[in-house]
């Protein structure tokens, strides 16, 4: 007899969905596949790769658009830890558990492991949004590579669609909050430049 599940169930809202969405992956070339496996596990380093691009230009920039880079991943930090409070309030079971027949690409998480919201949409599109206000083009292109990165953890059978959508949700408002306060610190990234930093912050347009 299976026991029952006592975490939140999520499939009511759009189980269906997910399911239509793993059926695809299931019948999907198998190089499609592994792409997008391969992605979903690693492709986060892509974002530590923008905003190491984004440190690289904002040498060049003024002292507030280096300010804004920087405050790029402590933004991301602070999304996550919002979204781990509420992981641990919902408490939803992964759809790979409350729905074991369905046939995934990764590896279930083990019980305990929340779905609601997703990490990985909220890293992607918080880093995202953080680099728009420093370089919009960046930011754009990032908030692209967010999207794969929301829709491939579907794709891979971790997470229903709502999962990831609130997870980009939780992501772009903590971005939307905190971003633009980062300018403040840009008398400090100025002071800073003038100094022994002035190698790693550059001089500043």
């Amino acid at each position: 007899m299976t026991p029952t599940l006592l975490a939140y169930d999520g499939s009511s809202i759009d189980g269906g969905f997910y399911s239509t969405v793993t059926g695809w992956a299931a019948h999907a070339p198998h190089w499609l596949d592994q792409v997008i496996k391969t992605w979903s596990a690693l492709g986060l380093g892509l974002f530590a790769v923008f905003m190491v691009w984004g440190w690289w230009q904002a040498r060049r920039a003024d002292s507030v658009v280096m300010a804004r880079v920087l405050a790029s991943p402590i933004i991301v930090i602070v999304a996550y830890l919002v979204n781990s409070v509420l992981k641990s309030m919902v408490d939803e079971v992964r759809p790979c558990q409350q729905l074991p027949s369905t046939v995934t690409l990764e590896t279930c998480p083990a019980p305990g492991d929340w779905s609601f919201p997703s990490n990985h949409s909220v890293i992607a599109f918080a880093a995202a949004v953080a680099l728009w206000f420093a370089f919009r083009r960046l930011g754009w292109v990032a908030l692209v590579f967010a999207a794969l990165m929301a829709a491939s953890r579907v794709w891979v059978g971790v997470h229903y669609p709502h999962d990831v959508v609130v997870g980009a949700l939780v992501g772009t408002l903590a971005a939307l909050a905190l971003a633009p306060v980062a300018r403040r610190a840009a008398p400090l990234v100025e002071k800073l430049r003038g100094g022994s930093l002035g190698v790693v912050l550059g001089a500043g347009a």
